[in-house]
């Protein structure tokens, strides 16, 4: 047996005391490290969590998503837009459906930025999307009102040279730009944003066959606005994206105009039946199938037909909207239809007739539109899967 010493007698008290201290110690270090952990990761997944969250809010665990899954929207587009809702009553009560959306226009020349009419809006239970137009509309409307002939009006329309795409890309209009971003900014609600709309047309001096634009400016121009506003901090914005139907195989393809799917949030598409250039009827997926098959070579984000109507010239309109209805279900990229409730050249209105409001209401009661928007949901902006 080994003899006690003092050497030995201490180095035995000493380790007992370490061993004391480490049971006593181990179990508050543990628990402060899991305190930390999460931490942690809630750190590296931060910008994660806010890249994937959708446009239009901040990140929530039980925010609902609009429009759900196999649901599709209904909105409405009026001369008036949100300075008057008697059209959109009128619609409202022919078609015993409360629309979800509403379509309004803004010209850059005219307009700054005012929140009432998306307040007007958002208070009627409709999400406001602003078709946003850089140029100055009056010059085409004075135009027509002195009688000017086809031509002259075609020119004050479109050969704006202020409103050259070009000028929005290098900065132009930054000051302007700015003003819009912070005030959609401070709704604090989703607002869609429906930017020089029908760009691959010749219409609007915003189209690159016109007014000095050339090939590649409207995509920069789109992606300058775009930047801007996010720089600005209003994530609050579903970017819609809304070329013309196609009318012409000369034109340029589609994808040379899309800025791609990191600025866009929902692909658009403008399309009638329409009378005027053929007597022709023409079903909703001859109108529509071949471009939303282009649409579909570059880009997989959710389809909103933003303008649509019908003529009646030939007695047709209620049995387009009927078929229309029918025909819907099978575009299951397509979460909304927005139609013009507008008198305008012809009359594209449902209430134009008893036949095809009853048309259209019998359409809309289909459960598949079904839908309510809430200012706290998320806009949907990418399809499921």
């Amino acid at each position: 047996m080994a003899k006690l010493t003092v050497p030995r007698v201490m180095t035995v008290l000493i380790a007992a005391l370490l061993l004391a201290y480490a049971f006593a110690m181990a179990p508050k270090i543990m628990a402060e490290g899991r305190k930390e952990a999460p931490t942690d990761r809630v750190a590296a997944a931060g910008p994660r969590a806010v890249a994937t969250a959708e446009p239009g809010s901040s990140p929530g665990p039980d925010r609902k998503i609009f429009p759900p899954a196999g649901k599709t929207f209904i909105g409405v587009m009026t001369h008036e837009g949100p300075h008057d809702f008697t059209a959109v009553d009128r619609f409202t009560v022919a078609a015993k459906h409360q629309p979800q959306v509403m379509l309004f226009g803004s010209g850059w020349a005219s307009d700054t930025f005012d929140r009432t009419p998306f307040d007007r809006i958002n208070d009627r239970g409709m999400l406001p999307m602003l078709g946003w137009e850089p140029w100055d509309y009056r010059l085409g409307e004075a135009a027509i009102k002195q009688g000017l002939p086809t031509r002259e009006v075609d020119r004050l329309r479109n050969e704006q040279t202020q409103y050259r795409l070009s000028h929005i890309a290098r900065g132009d209009f930054d000051s302007y730009l700015r003003s819009w971003a912070e005030g959609i900014k401070s709704l604090g609600y989703p607002v869609a944003i429906r930017f020089a709309h029908e760009m691959n047309g010749y219409w609007y001096p915003w189209c690159e066959l016109v007014n000095g634009n050339r090939p590649g400016d409207y995509v920069k121009a789109w992606r300058h606005v775009h930047d801007l506003f996010r720089a600005a901090g209003a994530t609050n914005v579903t970017w819609v994206w809304s070329p013309n139907n196609i009318w012409d195989d000369s034109l340029p393809k589609l994808s040379t105009f899309y800025p791609g799917d990191a600025y866009v949030d929902w692909v658009g598409i403008s399309g009638y039946y329409t009378t005027v250039f053929t007597p022709d009827y023409r079903p909703f997926n001859v109108i529509f199938d071949r471009i939303i098959k282009e649409i579909r070579a570059f880009s997989g984000k959710p389809l909103v037909i933003t303008e649509t109507g019908a003529s009646d010239a030939y007695g047709r309109k209620a049995e387009w909207i009927t078929q229309t209805f029918r025909l819907l279900p099978r575009y299951k990229d397509i979460i909304g239809v927005i139609w013009f409730e507008v008198n305008k050249e012809v009359d594209w209105r449902i209430v134009s007739s008893p036949a095809v409001a009853k048309a259209f209401a019998k359409g809309v009661a289909d459960p598949r539109y079904q839908v309510t928007w809430s200012p706290d949901m998320l806009l949907r902006t990418k399809l499921e899967d």
